[in-house]
């Protein structure tokens, strides 16, 4: 398997290239519009030929570069079940594997952030965990039908059972971080160490975060995977 972390500054986004090395077939994972150059670049010069857009949720922090990749690869763009998207080539349902050559990627479904969000564990070692699980974090649950409490349920019944070795590459990061263990988090994610359910829904509720710069061109682009309103 051939893996790669590739960084969007202006929105702190990770998305992930995931290969096989056999077949010479890719996916990218939250691709984003202003960087799909970049990415078509990196398939270029790996000789790969960039096979699915896979989408943890319906992003509202920046566009995808589902719909362009899709333009110009002819690639498939995939999206969690339920979630608003019509315009996708294909629904994920929880415990669904998608397979690339030895490559098999499984849908885990953690919503709480939004109300349709997968996580991706990647031949069980490698965990997408989109917005959901956060390196010493976890994203926020308060628009695009959020839920706290199921949230904490995702996290902690989905996510943090899984082995502790299990490496954590999220769908962003402020500070810096690149991965992280499922280990680690147990022990020294601030969101969940020390906290019950209740107490958590409560630490939730009282942020007061501001909504993302680009949720209102953000969010509406995404259910039509990309496609920018004229």
């Amino acid at each position: 398997m051939l893996f790669r972390q590739l960084f969007d500054p202006e929105t702190s986004t990770y998305t992930y290239l995931i290969a096989d090395v056999g077949t010479k077939t890719a996916i990218l994972v939250d691709p984003v519009l202003e960087q799909v150059e970049r990415d078509r670049q990196l398939l270029k010069e790996l000789g790969l030929t960039l096979k699915y857009c896979l989408e943890t949720h319906i992003h509202a922090d920046h566009i995808t570069g589902t719909a362009k990749l899709r333009q110009m690869t002819g690639c498939l763009g995939i999206v969690p079940e339920n979630a608003q998207a019509r315009c996708a080539d294909r629904f994920m349902k929880d415990g669904e594997v998608l397979e690339l050559g030895s490559v098999r990627v499984k849908a885990i479904a953690t919503p709480g952030h939004t109300d349709s969000h997968n996580a991706y564990l990647v031949n069980g070692t490698h965990l997408l965990t989109g917005d959901a699980l956060l390196i010493r974090g976890c994203g926020r649950t308060d628009f695009q039908s959020g839920d706290a409490g199921m949230m904490y349920d995702s996290i902690t019944q989905r996510l943090l059972t899984l082995p502790d070795e299990t490496l954590v590459y999220p769908g962003h990061d402020y500070r810096g971080n690149t991965v992280s263990t499922i280990g680690e988090e147990k022990q020294w994610n601030p969101r969940f160490v020390g906290h019950n359910r209740s107490e958590f829904i409560q630490l939730m509720a009282n942020l007061n975060l501001p909504n993302p710069k680009k949720m209102m061109e953000a969010v509406p682009a995404n259910q039509r995977c990309g496609h920018v309103a004229a």
